[in-house]
């Protein structure tokens, strides 16, 4: 598996979503709540671009103690896609559907922030300043 810069966290504000191209894949990168996710932008229901759809959140019934249905509640705010085609919602963390968390899912890619290996390499080089005199160069070491 190989690593890609697609974007500074400065792009990809929290809420917010950045469609990219990666290996010529369609692929979108979510900021949910300061942490990075990264989607596939294919429906597996139909094909759709699942990653142009709405983020939101869910609202579930928690059962009380004593078995009787309890209070609704709004809950995992801003993480949750659904379709644009047909509604289908998915966990921006998970890439799992509500519906059916273990047979159906959106493709999820590892999002690491920070410095890749190459460009650690290149900040660490040691450079040494350059004079030319006459037709000769000169590296003061």
């Amino acid at each position: 598996m190989s690593a890609h810069v697609v974007a500074s966290i400065d792009e990809v504000g929290v809420g917010q979503s950045k469609m990219v191209e990666v290996e010529g894949r369609s692929i979108s990168v979510f900021n949910v709540n300061g942490e990075f996710y990264a989607l596939r932008n294919v429906c597996p229901h139909q094909g759709a671009p699942v990653c142009s759809g709405s983020v939101g959140g869910m609202t579930v019934c928690r059962e009380k103690e004593t078995g009787n249905w309890g209070e609704v509640e709004f809950i995992k705010k801003g993480e949750i896609l659904r379709c644009p085609w047909h509604g289908w919602e998915f966990d921006i963390k998970t890439g799992k559907s509500i519906f059916d968390p273990n047979g159906c899912l959106v493709k999820t890619y590892k999002v690491t922030v920070g410095v890749l290996e190459s460009e650690m390499a290149l900040s660490q080089l040691e450079t040494y300043p350059v004079t030319i005199h006459k037709n000769s160069i000169i590296v003061h070491a």
